[in-house]
């Protein structure tokens, strides 16, 4: 209600009527108010419902990827309400600490917006005025994609004494005779194999931007650029394998099986070395490899020259790299913990439960000393873990002579004891992880490519993914930006980066050869 004060009335029964108004109307905004502060506490109940879901005992129900759709959602229901009651968000901010907001990175362009008084003239006085300071506030913008047209001139030259001509030579381009420059190349590339953007998708984005090019088009470019980028693929090979511990794995690919008109099922092979953990000196990476099949060949043939600590799933096929005896198995907690989970999920059973509370304190254990060297891990794993260990085994082979041979219960303690050796290499070694998840990381962004691809076109495209795969997951995992990496390295091969230096363009090292360059 908007009330003239320089125009009240002055008939008292009309003062007292608008009062009334104004105490009707006060009454229904903190009955609004509180409904809004209501909803909000409800909504943010939900969301810290749905984050302890990740750590608690339902977390293995909700895939992360919807449990973040789900939290943008609620966090944008939150935002709606708070916008649309501003007096509910400014209480609610007063009871509950407000987060922490970073400031807006330095490396980020700056453009000043000026918003000024119309007059310099005092309206109170008359008097002149003089600038004493400034409030800056910033604000984040987007400016869109854009394309744009690299022209490339070369001035030829004529000698008048001996008619010769001269001119630069025409610079090698990343597609013989294509149009698509390194950073385009990039983009494709981390489109489709990082942000998991199908190709006729990007063909339809580009046409948005006023530039029609075929499907067909773009996935030449991809089979170009992933030529320059196979060597790299290679080295990656040879710096994981290079290492004493590995982790492995392997998942799904549908690949297009013309001859049968419909897809088969392909494999992904993702083989990580990630030292932090240990505060080890060398870098992470990751490299990918694709074969038609599972057989025990594939992964056999990925590892002839590895010699040391693989850690990997309850995959029968890794059995056999053993038999060479310069491979050690280490078994994965995290696949064991599962077992226990799924049945204490469907039966509620009680021994589960008590299987999953001393998995859970050997987790505790690890987080403690999580970066800690080799050698301090060992020692604190020889004093807490492995008495927990020790007393685990004969617990398990107890519980299972009391329990219905056929179960799932009984299935999960046989799966444990069949590879109790190998879930112990951990308390020997301090450099090997109590479970498998640094490739389990790695081979999440393939499962979302996967949803959005639907397939790949062809056994080279699988190949053609698993080659740039190793070389985003190695940037990420070395915190490098995959667009700028790949643009970079592009650019660097095609001007005739030495063979015989692949290393320096490795994600580890290329931030040294950038400074150079």
């Amino acid at each position: 209600m908007d009330i003239d004060l320089a125009a009240l009335p002055s008939d008292v029964d009309t003062l007292h009527q608008l009062v009334r108004d104004l105490a009707a109307q006060v009454a229904d905004d903190r009955s609004e108010l509180a409904q809004a502060q209501t909803e909000i506490e409800r909504l943010k109940l939900i969301i810290r419902r749905l984050q302890r879901a990740q750590f608690g005992r339902r977390s293995e129900r909700i895939d992360g990827d919807q449990l973040a759709l789900g939290l943008e959602d609620l966090d944008a229901d939150i935002a709606r309400l708070q916008a649309h009651h501003p007096a509910a968000s400014a209480h609610d901010v007063g009871s509950q600490p407000a987060p922490h907001r970073q400031g807006l990175s330095d490396h980020l362009p700056r453009e000043d917006v000026t918003i000024d008084i119309d007059d310099r003239v005092c309206p109170c006085c008359g008097g002149a005025l003089h600038v004493i300071g400034e409030t800056v506030s910033e604000m984040l913008d987007f400016v869109p994609a854009r394309l744009r047209v690299l022209r490339i001139r070369r001035p030829k030259y004529g000698c008048r004494a001996c008619g010769t001509i001269h001119q630069a030579a025409a610079p090698e381009r990343p597609i013989a005779k294509g149009m698509a420059s390194p950073g385009l190349l990039a983009h494709v590339l981390v489109s489709k194999y990082c942000d998991h953007t199908p190709l006729y998708r990007q063909s339809q984005i580009f046409a948005r931007h006023g530039v029609e090019i075929e499907r067909s088009t773009l996935a030449s470019w991809v089979g170009g650029a992933c030529w320059w980028l196979e060597p790299l693929q290679a080295r990656l090979a040879a710096h994981v394998f290079g290492s004493a511990k590995v982790f492995a794995d392997d998942t799904t690919i549908p690949v297009l099986d013309p001859g049968r008109g419909r897809t088969k099922t392909g494999r992904l092979w993702v083989y990580t070395r990630d030292d932090r953990p240990w505060s080890g000196p060398d870098p992470p990476a990751a490299v990918y490899f694709y074969s038609p099949d599972r057989r025990a060949e594939r992964p056999a043939s990925h590892l002839e020259a590895f010699r040391g600590v693989l850690q990997v799933d309850g995959y029968a096929g890794f059995e056999r790299l053993t038999k060479r005896g310069d491979i050690v198995l280490a078994a994965c907690w995290a696949h064991t913990r599962r077992k226990f989970f799924d049945v204490h999920e469907s039966t509620g059973s009680p021994i589960a439960a008590e299987a999953l509370r001393r998995i859970a304190e050997l987790y505790a254990i690890e987080k403690s000393i999580r970066g800690r060297t080799a050698e301090q891990r060992c020692s604190v794993r020889n004093t807490k873990s492995r008495p927990l260990v020790e007393a685990m085994k004969p617990w398990l082979e107890t519980q299972l002579g009391r329990i219905p041979g056929g179960g799932g219960l009984a299935d999960a303690i046989r799966y444990t004891l069949s590879r109790w050796p190998a879930l112990c290499h951990f308390l020997d070694d301090g450099r090997i992880e109590l479970d498998n998840n640094s490739v389990e990381r790695a081979i999440r962004p393939v499962a979302l490519g996967r949803k959005n691809h639907l397939f790949a076109g062809s056994d080279g495209g699988a190949q053609r993914w698993a080659t740039v795969c190793s070389l985003i997951a190695s940037a990420k995992l070395n915190d490098v930006e995959p667009f700028t990496y790949l643009s970079d390295i592009l650019q660097r091969m095609t001007e005739g980066h030495p063979m015989s230096r692949l290393d320096d363009l490795l994600p580890w090292n290329w931030p040294k050869m950038r400074v150079k360059h």
